[in-house]
């Protein structure tokens, strides 16, 4: 199923080519031909990929003018600088690269090393075509989240170093037919993308802004056998590192890349079925697809797309097509990239029109495709597909979601830090809930009704017990809590009753359990009472004060969000959410009385011994929440259901 993205925007594209445009006629100064029968297949490869220039990243001499990290850094400077963005604003680095120029450390952390840039977050995806893709959404995935502001996906193919002539000399420059194909195809460059949570315009192009709609990828390894490698012998029965050298790896051929031609036919029709399926789920309409982006190896495999298409009569017409492969080669895992950036630059957008993006991956066989729209940045937000993502009201909530449940820069005398790192707590564990398999579900609009009866059955007896270990820590409390004691009685006295509010919601549903007493909490929300129990009962248990900032915060700042996702996906009717529509609009009002309880506490105990209570109760809590919300999704069975 696609990833769908409600706030990704695409802000500015840049790319990095090496050196000057490399044509036909002068590929041999930079990867000579190794014999009679390399020529050959040069002229046969050259006649039927399209390809009239490229770039190369090595001299005439076969040195290296640019290494992948020096390209990737000089795409993100182009980027930056075509964006008027800058470097700081960043916060995550994600890369996609066949290779970057060490085996270690990885290539993103390379890349920011070459930057100079701050302490970020990075991520480096390893791989071939598909892995430009998997830096996108994975840039993509951490804006959505919340978790950053901005981030840069980036992508760099340097396979010259590979490819030149010295490199088969331990093989006396014999060589089979499947390791001289990819040296006539393949070049070096570069290309990065800006991502951010609301770009005011799109580079270039005032008063539009370019939204990354969903991301799939999919990946058929399990089917097939390896078609493109490096590392393996030619018959894969050996890895490069079984050899007891380097030298003697690369005598046998280990360090050649490979592609095997023959299985390529499958790759297209893989891709092209799973097409298929995103149009009959309605991810894509090919009448709406305004400019379709292929990256296609060569321009034999045009046709070969086309036709498979038409048979799926799920055709884009060839006019709305677009490709730079014929002036920029084929730079693998950048492809992508450099065409989304190059397109961006020389061709005007209208609002409505959608770019599809479709990238298949020879390496042992993926497809990923992506799927932007333009939108006028003074129009209200696109109405998106039921299945694409959520809705604006939830949009509207984000904030909801990201603020922790108190703002420390407004705390009361005394409480700045404290609140200060239970903010730190919060937004960790509200990062991490957001991240469940449930509030994925939710927000991925696959949820259905048993599911939302499966969560009730188990929330039920968790949410039983929430006034019962408040009761049980108010009579722990010594007599100079007394004042505590009483606030806390009337909180729980407020809430005593609130289960079965719950309760009534779930049978409203279409709960068939008919017993309170016969639902179970799941492990995680056992774990979670039996800790609380415990500490209620201790003497002065004051850290409770923790607990009850996790749990309150869940509902003032997570549910309001889940909410309106809920009931755009489940035909219910509106008093079966009538406990989440309560939490949302009274929990404010219970942190508020949570405040003062913290300000009795400190009174008493003194600032820095009852804040470590507070805080390392509210970690403990927010660890098995967690685990709760963890186990949501696991069916729990019942005695009577």
């Amino acid at each position: 199923m696609p990833v769908p993205f409600q706030r990704v925007y695409l802000e500015s594209a840049g790319y990095f080519m090496p050196g000057d445009p490399v044509p036909n006629e002068r590929m041999d100064d930079f990867i000579a031909p190794l014999n009679r029968m390399s020529e050959r297949i040069k002229r046969r490869i050259l006649a039927e990929n399209g390809i009239r220039t490229r770039h190369y990243a090595i001299d005439a001499e076969g040195a290296t003018r640019h290494t992948n990290a020096q390209m990737a850094a000089g795409a993100i400077r182009d980027c930056l600088q075509r964006g008027g963005a800058e470097l700081s604003r960043v916060s995550l680095l994600a890369s996609g690269s066949s290779g970057g120029d060490t085996l270690m450390p990885g290539f993103a952390n390379m890349i920011q090393g070459e930057l100079a840039a701050a302490p970020m977050e990075t991520l480096a995806v390893h791989g071939i075509c598909a892995a430009g893709v998997s830096a996108i959404q994975a840039a993509a995935q951490g804006i959505e989240l919340g978790a950053h502001r901005s981030a840069l996906a980036v992508a760099s193919e340097m396979p010259s170093r590979l490819f030149k002539r010295s490199r088969f000399a331990a093989r006396g420059y014999e060589t089979d037919f499947d390791s001289h194909f990819l040296r006539w195809m393949l070049s070096d460059g570069a290309g990065a993308l800006l991502l951010s949570d609301g770009a005011p315009a799109l580079a270039g192009s005032p008063g539009l802004r370019l939204r990354l709609k969903w991301v799939h990828q999919r990946s058929f390894s399990g089917d097939y056998p390896v078609c493109m490698q490096l590392g393996l012998t030619e018959d894969r029965a050996r890895g490069h590192l079984d050899f007891a050298s380097w030298s003697e790896a690369e005598a046998a051929g280990a360090l050649s890349l490979r592609q095997d031609i023959r299985l390529l036919p499958h790759l297209f029709d893989i891709g092209i079925h799973e097409y298929a399926g995103l149009v009959r789920d309605g991810w894509v309409d090919p009448k709406r697809v305004d400019h379709f982006l292929c990256h296609y190896s060569s321009e034999k495999f045009i046709p070969v797309v086309e036709d498979l298409m038409a048979k799926a009569e799920l055709s884009i017409p060839r006019e709305r097509w677009w490709s730079n492969l014929a002036w920029r080669g084929n730079t693998g895992a950048a492809s992508i990239l450099v065409m989304l950036a190059e397109f961006l630059h020389t061709r005007a957008l209208k609002p409505g029109e959608q770019v599809f993006c479709y990238v298949p991956e020879s390496g042992r066989f993926m497809a990923a495709y992506m799927l932007f729209e333009v939108e006028a940045v003074e129009a209200p937000p696109v109405m998106v597909a039921p299945r694409a993502a959520a809705t604006a009201a939830a949009a509207a909530d984000d904030e909801l979601v990201i603020a922790p449940p108190h703002d420390p820069a407004a705390a009361p005398a005394g409480l700045g830090a404290l609140l200060t790192e239970l903010a730190a707590i919060w937004h960790d564990y509200r990062s991490r809930v957001w991240r469940t398999p449930l509030v994925r579900q939710i927000r991925e609009r696959r949820f259905a009704v048993p599911d939302y009866l499966n969560w009730m059955e188990q929330w039920v007896p968790q949410v039983r017990e929430g006034s019962l270990w408040m009761r049980e820590g108010a009579a722990s409390l010594s007599e100079p809590y007394q004042a505590l004691s009483s606030l806390i009685g009337v909180h729980a006295g407020e809430e005593q009753n609130d289960f079965q509010i719950l309760f009534s919601d779930y049978r409203k549903a279409g709960g068939t359990v008919e017993r309170i007493e016969d639902l179970r909490r799941n492990p995680g929300g056992e774990a979670l009472n039996a800790y609380l129990h415990a500490l209620a009962a201790t003497r002065d248990p004051i850290g409770l004060l923790g607990a009850i900032y996790i749990i309150e915060g869940t509902g003032q700042r997570i549910v309001p969000a889940l909410l309106p996702l809920l009931k755009a996906s489940l035909r219910l009717p509106p008093d079966a959410f009538r406990f989440l529509e309560y939490h949302g609009h009274n929990d404010e009002n219970h942190l508020n009385r949570w405040l003062l309880a913290v300000e009795m506490v400190m009174a008493v105990e003194g600032q820095a011994r009852a804040a470590r209570q507070i805080a390392d109760t509210a970690r403990h809590t927010a660890a098995l929440y967690l685990m709760q919300f963890q186990h949501i999704t696991e069916r729990i069975s019942h005695a009577n259901a």
